[in-house]
């Protein structure tokens, strides 16, 4: 641990998970949200590359694994309650899995616009 950072105790749901917002640590753009179980995250610590718990297929997935496009984690946050991660992290290529750098690039709708 170094200067500034604190241990705490994060708070995992029932199924073991906790969520893991993914942001670039350059841009500060939000790249994709995830979720991590403890391996996940541990795996994350030991390698510096991001790993994640994967819902649909009930593994562990290591971000880029096949791609190429892994995230190397400069630094990891947590939120107030401890139950959400931040992951600023440094891609290797786009975050989605349709190719597009970002997870999120459909806008639904926008308080500027008029009705």
């Amino acid at each position: 641990m170094t200067a500034g950072e604190v241990p705490v105790p994060l708070k995992f749901d029932a199924q073991g998970l906790i969520p893991a917002v993914v942001q670039d640590a350059t841009t500060g753009e939000v790249l994709m949200v995830a979720w991590m179980n403890d391996e996940a995250f541990r795996l994350t610590q030991e390698t510096g590359e991001a790993h994640f718990w994967s819902r649909s297929r009930l593994q562990l997935w290591h971000k880029g694994a096949t791609s190429g496009n892994v995230q190397r984690v400069r630094e990891v946050w947590v939120d107030c309650d401890a139950d959400t991660l931040l992951l600023r992290v440094d891609p290797a290529g786009p975050a989605c899995h349709t190719g597009a750098g970002s997870c999120f690039y459909r806008k639904l709708w926008s308080g500027d616009e008029e009705n």
